[in-house]
């Protein structure tokens, strides 16, 4: 594999800098930049501004709208996305659903939603993790009943992402009890606006209503919309996690991360002398960009295997743990960087302190305690490690 960029992909990546700099709406990038809410009209807009130029769906072929794009693209425009304060394309429709729809959905299931995601007509949110069932995945208790032509949901789903918003879900549910845990499960859609759903705030430790629980009470959905095979669906969600795992790892994003501690800590000082100085926190942004650049490599790699073979492999786990860590790491260390002024609660400082604060870091403690989950969601690391333990390393 060749890491120099082609004439015609840095011209690309020159286009991306030009969209980004002219069509960016400067209240998203704000927000983005500040740490700062994103509301679902913001996200809606940025949606459609990438889908007019035909690059929403950034993993899709061009049979099913996207742009086609090689892993490499793919790269490129989340490296120049990051540099420009873009938010992160919502995944659930987009990466996660739209993959699964392409490979195992019906020709009438294909033609019907995957337009209406391109075009934002609907939004999606994951049914997978319950109270009982997160990183033990398998052993989810969400029931689905064949009655007729429909089927009938009782259960409980939580740590729903943005389920505030959505207009669907797609739901792991058990179908056969009977079976051993993975092989009696099944994938389904829901329209959350079927009578017996019922959505729940939960609030996160910076105040932030980003999940939710989501109820099933009696829910009754039309048979046709299980995507793949009764049963199956331990497959499918298998195939999901892989996509789900390789976004987790936001190594653009990281890479503006990494820049915007690098240039914190030219500016803060401590002892008299720019933070950048000092030889402990000198060493811990150089051992952060060491295992960066090895895991841009790694990231790289796998898009190239994925493209070959049609799909990420288990190798995606790689990227979760080490994308997160070192994620949490960046977020440490401008927390560090930016000392009383990173204090959670603008009440609890002084004038001084907040004038110490940087354009930009004012919500520094917000972001900091919400990326203290991204080791634990898809699926926790340690869980991750065992699945490399046994999928790569035959132990």
């Amino acid at each position: 594999m060749d890491l120099n960029f082609t004439p015609e992909e840095e011209s690309f990546r020159q286009e991306l800098k030009d969209f980004f700099a002219q069509s960016l709406p400067d209240d998203i990038r704000d927000a983005v930049k500040t740490g700062g809410e994103l509301t679902k009209d913001m996200m809606e807009r940025y949606h459609a501004l990438l889908n007019q130029k035909g690059w929403l769906a950034t993993t899709w072929p061009k049979e099913f709208g996207g742009p086609g794009w090689g892993p490499v693209e793919r790269h490129i425009f989340e490296e120049e996305g990051a540099r420009a304060h873009a938010p992160r394309i919502v995944p659930f429709g987009l990466s996660m659903l739209g993959p699964v729809l392409q490979k195992f959905g019906t020709k009438e299931q294909q033609d019907h939603y995957l337009p209406r995601i391109l075009n934002g007509d609907d939004w999606w949110c994951q049914g997978y993790s319950e109270p009982g069932a997160g990183s033990d995945l398998a052993s989810l208790k969400t029931r689905a009943v064949h009655e007729g032509d429909e089927w009938v949901i009782n259960g409980q789903k939580t740590w729903t992402t943005l389920g505030q918003h959505a207009d669907w879900i797609f739901c792991l549910c058990r179908t056969d009890p009977d079976a051993k845990q993975q092989a009696g499960i099944s994938f389904i859609l829901v329209d959350m606006s079927t009578p017996g759903v019922e959505v729940r705030p939960i609030r996160l430790i910076e105040g932030g209503h980003e999940v939710n629980e989501v109820f099933f009470t009696d829910v009754r959905v039309p048979y046709s919309n299980l995507v793949g095979e009764v049963n199956k669906g331990w497959t499918i969600a298998k195939y999901l996690l892989t996509h789900e795992r390789t976004g987790i790892a936001g190594v653009g994003f990281s890479m503006q991360d990494l820049a915007e501690v690098k240039a914190l800590a030219r500016t803060v000082r401590r002892n008299g002398k720019p933070l950048i100085e000092d030889p402990l926190f000198a060493a811990r942004i150089a051992q952060a960009e060491i295992d960066l650049e090895a895991m841009k490599i790694t990231n790289l790699r796998m898009l190239f295997t994925a493209q070959k073979n049609g799909a990420p492999g288990p190798e995606t786990s790689i990227l979760k743990i080490k994308g997160t860590v070192i994620n949490q790491e960046l977020k440490d260390l401008r927390r560090r960087a930016l000392g009383p002024a990173a204090a959670p609660f603008p009440g609890s400082l002084s004038d001084s302190n907040l004038d110490m604060a940087p354009s930009g870091h004012s919500n520094n403690a917000a972001r900091y305690f919400n990326n203290r989950k991204t080791s634990i969601f898809g699926g926790s690391n340690e869980i991750q490690r065992n699945i490399l333990t046994k999928t790569m390393l035959g132990l």
